[in-house]
């Protein structure tokens, strides 16, 4: 499936430098993921920290933001 990222996306990545395949791996691995009003939180700890990936899911996966937590 096809991930985009939203310019909200690829900047809150370059602030917090998270590369695209640091997000892809939590996208396709993630420890935990949770469904809220259509959005998905996926959850996972890469070798630095732990980071959160918001996205939509229909024809093709759209990265919303992603943070440290």
């Amino acid at each position: 499936m096809d991930i985009v990222f939203t310019e909200h996306a690829k900047e809150r990545m370059k602030k917090r430098k998270i590369s695209e395949e640091e997000v892809k791996e939590v996208i396709k691995y993630p420890e935990k993921t949770e469904k809220q009003e259509g959005l998905y939180y996926a959850k996972k700890n890469i070798q630095r920290a732990n980071i959160e990936v918001v996205y939509t899911k229909d024809k093709y996966i759209k990265v919303i933001t992603v943070y440290y937590i």
